[in-house]
């Protein structure tokens, strides 16, 4: 029984998500970057974060995906979603883990993914075309 629940703020996610879609198949990038790289006990709570937020947004037919990007000098998480609001409920979740965490972040603007450029099923990023040199 308690499976079939749903918190108000999950239909509320619904309803904002339907007012606030783009133009089917638009998808929208932005990034949570790190001001100083996490520990890695940190990046491996924000991989396993990450992946059940990707496991839920795939469950309830919703686009987004988040990937841990380590650099040597900058740390960000690349989102991919079906929506340009960063007010969403996984927004949420995520930002209070990495205030948990300790991890100071700052987040991009979200800029629309052009159709060519849109990650594939398997979730690799479609190739670009190449100009003959």
């Amino acid at each position: 029984m308690g499976g079939l629940r749903q918190t108000a703020g999950a239909r509320k996610e619904r309803l904002v998500d339907k007012a606030q879609r783009s133009p089917p198949g638009t998808l929208w990038v932005y990034a949570y970057e790190f001001a100083r790289p996490p520990e890695e006990n940190q990046l491996n709570a924000i991989r396993a974060l990450l992946d059940r937020e990707h496991t839920t947004a795939r469950r309830t037919a919703r686009k987004w995906t988040g990937k841990l990007v380590c650099e040597q000098r900058v740390t960000h998480i690349l989102v991919v979603s079906d929506s340009p609001d960063q007010s969403r409920e996984v927004n949420h979740r995520l930002e209070s883990r990495l205030k948990l965490l300790q991890a100071k972040f700052s987040l991009t603007v979200p800029m629309s993914l052009p159709d060519d450029e849109a990650p594939s099923p398997d979730g690799r990023a479609a190739a670009l075309p190449t100009t003959p040199s």
